[in-house]
């Protein structure tokens, strides 16, 4: 399967040396990937990569910056939001840890797996463009839109209250 932002680079074409990629999406994957993502606008995508072989495989370091918008979780109205998000990937070929046989620490990486003999620096944007964009993105109008609706904040329901609504449910 091709994802909707490929950019394969061979493992053979990695050295001894750092390699430098600058990967931007068109506006076909732009489109694609907004599919994929729910988003409703990437304006921009960008992702520059240095990239060094290692003993286990290929470290890859750089920085993502987009431009996207998200539907606010109460309203639906566009939330824009600039992405720009260091990373650190650690690109390891199919099969080569088992289950949970890595350790994970402090210094852990986000660990991608490949088949082949290239890596896909276009999924790892991608994959790591979902990672950053906020899971509950809000327009200015979000609190009244709730309000009215009759959702009620947290702070704003003093805790035996709530027991009580509680209590009335299992009651009934």
């Amino acid at each position: 399967m091709t994802s909707e932002f490929h950019r394969p680079i061979r493992i053979d074409q990695i050295g001894e040396g750092e390699l430098r990629q600058r990967i931007e999406a068109d506006g076909d994957e732009r489109r694609r990937l907004m599919g994929r993502f729910r988003l409703l606008a990437i304006d921009s995508l960008v992702a520059d990569y240095a990239l060094r072989r290692d003993v286990a495989g290929i470290v890859a370091t750089g920085r993502l910056t987009a431009e996207v918008a998200q539907a606010c979780v109460a309203s639906g109205e566009p939330v824009p939001e600039s992405v720009d998000e260091p990373f650190v990937l650690r690109f390891l070929p199919e099969g080569s840890i088992e289950g949970d046989a890595a350790e994970l620490d402090d210094s852990a990486m986000d660990t991608m797996f490949y088949t082949g003999a290239s890596i896909d620096l276009g999924e790892a944007a991608a994959e790591t463009l979902a990672l950053a964009l906020d899971p509950y993105p809000r327009s200015p109008d979000a609190e009244e839109v709730l309000r009215t609706a009759g959702v009620v904040r947290e702070e704003d329901v003093a805790p035996i209250t709530a027991l009580g609504g509680l209590k009335d449910l299992l009651t009934k």
